[in-house]
């Protein structure tokens, strides 16, 4: 009889209603955060279907010319028993019906409106509207009133939260004893009445002691409720998610809160199988509450670290080997070269690296894939290997949102601001290996995605390098340098690749170039290919059906660039008689002394710091050769005859 009494007031007092749904709350900024925006529609009746409407967000900056930035479709959505509907960011409590990304709501002065119409009758860019508006609301967060969005959205006045860090408030609607309507900026009260009357409700939080746990381990989730249940109540959670499943944790996931209390704890064991699945993220969720039973909180992720990952038999770029893997380039896949010099080399090699009948492009999307597999981390499958910092990150820290802090995401080594190219609303599709763009010398905008030129950054590091050139910018402070001949040979490759771009010396500021010309060949000559770098080449191939010639036959920098340009190319010289395979150093970390393997009587040595700088040379080298060198990364330049091999050493 209670139920029924609150629908008739529902119905009474939405006699005075001209619409059926309307926008009930909004906060458009939690300042620091950006995870706790949302907004609340109301509805006349209780669990009105909200069929048939949509959402869409109007960007009134000056950039955004009062269009529309954000559809939402409301098909398949229902308003709950207080007849409210929350859209909202992850952080917002009690938990939204509806899950918006994070930050997506924009601050102001902008708009929104409730339409009854489909998404598509709103492509991007589409201007504000009054045709089929249903109801409207145009703010800001203490910014100028947007007159001509106001006037397209057929409403006046422009309504402000007046949030802080703070105090963080949301613009709330009213009515009063006539049902005449009014906004005012107050504490955020989503999911519930904003003059506090309605249906109470009871939201339950998930909590757990850590975000991270190994295969093995045992674990508490607590299932707490915002008041006493009246009655014993049956709680139901799933862990699932992606590939994580019933079969990787064993205990109950069915609570019971106890009458007149308000937790239950449940323990869980994580599975310690043998199977290298890589690290997991169990997810832990409601399922199936009942109002006025809601969620606090919901989709609680919980990392679950994986011990079987597997080990390269090669090495990090710190701790480099040579020679175990084997470039995958086709029989005859540089022979156009041979015979040829100068512009003649130059434009046989972009043949092949650009050639439209064999080259693919892939999405921007689809390069976070390739460098999962390409940069994957020697030491830990787990992992990506972070091009600057020289370290190990869990592939499962790619960078989402606008948190940087521990995360990865993709560097540009030809910056995207120097080279004039960037990405489309296609590049943000991971749509696989199997369907590309055809591309050609002068597909510039491919440059955008080309994975030859992208890596695995540390967020945070790959925003200080900016667009700054190579020289100006060296790497962190207390790195070895590792990366150098890798982003060198990077760039070089793209000057090839595509018309349009240029290595140059100096720093200059024209858009195309990338500096310093001769601190990259310095970077190239000293840090030479090994076999992290070379796996990558032959992964990109996969993918994009070209290489980098300058991890294949690394002598042409010489040849384009550097020491030997204008003179005959041939591959045979590139190839120093098995010299490369055959030569090794150990220990290697050294200490006291390293041998030096299957060299002649004439071989002579130069060991290099990893700036250039000669430190010792030797004519003569003796076995062990003693050393007294401070500790770090040095290179060993050994000359055999007209052919040589560069080594790296670390000294402990």
């Amino acid at each position: 009889m209670k139920s029924l009494y609150l629908i008739l007031l529902f119905v009474i007092g939405s006699a005075a209603w001209s619409q059926q749904l309307v926008i009930n709350e909004l906060d458009p900024d939690t300042p620091s955060t950006d995870t706790a925006e949302f907004i609340e529609l109301k509805s006349a009746i209780p669990n009105f279907s909200t069929d048939g409407y949509i959402l869409v967000f109007f960007n009134g900056s000056s950039s955004g010319g009062d269009s529309s930035y954000l559809v939402i479709d409301l098909d398949g959505y229902n308003t709950d028993n207080n007849g409210l509907l929350v859209l909202g960011g992850s952080e917002v409590f009690p938990f939204p019906q509806v899950l918006l990304a994070d930050n997506i709501i924009q601050n102001g002065a902008d708009a929104v409106g409730i339409y009854q119409a489909q998404v598509e009758d709103f492509p991007e860019g589409t201007l504000a509207t009054t045709t089929n508006l249903v109801d409207a609301l145009v703010y800001g967060t203490n910014d100028s009133d947007d007159t001509q969005l106001l006037a397209l959205m057929g409403e006046t006045v422009q309504y402000n939260d007046d949030g802080t860090n703070a105090n963080p408030r949301s613009i709330q609607r009213f009515l009063d004893g006539s049902n005449n309507e009014s906004y005012a900026s107050g504490p955020p009260t989503p999911r519930e009445e904003n003059d506090g009357s309605g249906i109470p409700i009871n939201p339950l939080t998930i909590s757990v002691d850590n975000i991270a746990y190994n295969e093995g381990d045992t674990f508490d989730i607590t299932v707490t409720a915002a008041s006493n249940v009246p009655s014993d109540l049956n709680v139901e959670i799933s862990l699932n998610n992606g590939g994580f499943n019933t079969s990787d944790f064993s205990g109950n996931t069915t609570l019971i809160i106890p009458s007149g209390q308000n937790s239950a704890t449940t323990t869980i064991t994580l599975i310690n199988d043998t199977n290298d699945e890589g690290d997991e993220v169990l997810e832990i969720r409601f399922v199936n509450l009942v109002e006025p039973v809601v969620p606090g909180n919901n989709n609680v992720q919980i990392r679950v670290i994986d011990d079987d990952f597997t080990v390269a038999p090669w090495g990090t770029p710190i701790n480099p080997t040579f020679g175990q893997v084997q470039s995958t380039q086709p029989n005859g896949y540089y022979d156009s070269l041979d015979g040829l010099s100068d512009v003649a080399l130059r434009q046989a090699l972009q043949d092949i690296i650009a050639d439209p009948n064999e080259v693919r492009a892939q999405t921007y999307a689809d390069v976070i894939d390739i460098l999962l597999e390409a940069d994957q981390n020697p030491e830990n499958s787990n992992q990506v290997w972070l091009v600057y910092t020289e370290e190990g990150r869990p592939k499962l820290d790619l960078q989402t949102g606008s948190n940087s802090a521990g995360k990865w995401n993709r560097e540009h080594t030809f910056p995207r601001s120097r080279g004039g190219f960037d990405d489309i609303e296609e590049d943000e599709i991971a749509d696989g290996i199997d369907i590309f763009w055809t591309t050609e010398a002068d597909s510039l905008r491919h440059g955008n995605s080309d994975a030859h030129a992208l890596r695995a950054a540390d967020a945070a590091e790959n925003s200080s390098r900016g667009n700054q050139h190579y020289g100006e910018y060296v790497g962190p402070t207390g790195t070895l340098g590792s990366f150098r001949g890798d982003v060198a040979r990077s760039v070089l490759y793209m000057e090839i690749r595509y018309n349009g771009l240029e290595v140059v010396n100096g720093f200059p500021d024209t858009v195309g170039q990338l500096g310093d010309l001769a601190t990259i060949l310095d970077w190239h000559r000293n840090d030479p290919p090994d076999d992290f770098e070379m796996n990558r080449n032959n992964i990109v191939y996969e993918w994009q059906r070209n290489r980098n010639p300058f991890i294949d036959q690394p002598l042409l920098v010489e040849y384009i660039w550097g020491d030997n340009v204008g003179e005959t190319w041939l591959q045979s010289l590139s190839i120093p008689e098995n010299m490369e395979s055959k030569i090794s150093l150990y220990p290697n970390p050294a200490k006291d002394n390293v041998f030096i393997s299957n060299l002649s009587d004439n071989a002579e040595l130069y060991i290099m710091s990893t700036d250039g700088r000669q430190v010792a040379r030797y004519d003569s080298i003796p076995q062990p050769l003693p050393l007294s060198l401070t500790k770090g990364l040095y290179l060993l330049k050994i000359k055999d005859g007209n052919s040589f091999v560069i080594r790296k050493l670390i000294i402990e």
